[in-house]
């Protein structure tokens, strides 16, 4: 049997799950820190791949995934922000006391969820007779996001559509 190049496996892992954090690496290919750690700097410094790190959490994208798009693939891989936009694709514009009850959330955690999807420029909200409503900015960009980096959500939210018209 052939043994896949490390580097190749750590690439390979990065181009099949966009925005991935290294802590998800290590547990997809099964290697210690420092070897991983190794690895990824070796595919960053070749060019190979996007690195982006902030305070907390260290993401690796495949090279051709432009700001836009990165910041949605970081959403996604995220259940209440997903959960929040595969929502608001299903139904065009909610209230904030829609989106929490949809999603099953706590309303601090939507809440949260809600101004960072704002501040990241994924959706709005606005005000309609004194109601806060929330809406997709660009759903053309997450639609063929979700159908590119996530063709699984789609699958789930018909799952979803199917429970819900069968309660009726």
């Amino acid at each position: 049997m052939i043994r896949m190049n490390r580097a190749t496996q750590v690439s390979q892992i990065i181009e099949k799950n966009p925005g991935i954090q290294f802590s998800e690496i290590m547990r997809e290919s099964g290697m210690k820190n420092g070897v991983l750690s190794h690895y990824t700097r070796k595919l960053e410094e070749a060019g190979t791949v996007q690195v982006e790190r902030t305070p907390r959490v260290t993401r690796f994208y495949p090279l051709g995934i432009n700001k836009e798009e990165s910041v949605l693939i970081k959403n996604l891989r995220q259940e209440t922000p997903k959960n929040i936009l595969v929502l608001l694709l299903e139904k065009e514009s909610l209230s904030f006391n829609e989106v929490a009850e949809k999603v099953k959330r706590s309303p601090a955690t939507v809440s949260i969820n809600l101004t960072q999807l704002i501040q990241d420029e994924i959706i709005e909200g606005k005000f309609v007779n004194t109601k806060r409503i929330f809406q997709i900015k660009n759903k053309d960009l997450v639609q063929s996001a979700i159908t590119k980096y996530h063709p699984d959500v789609i699958d789930r939210s018909a799952d979803r559509i199917g429970d819900i018209f069968s309660s009726l």
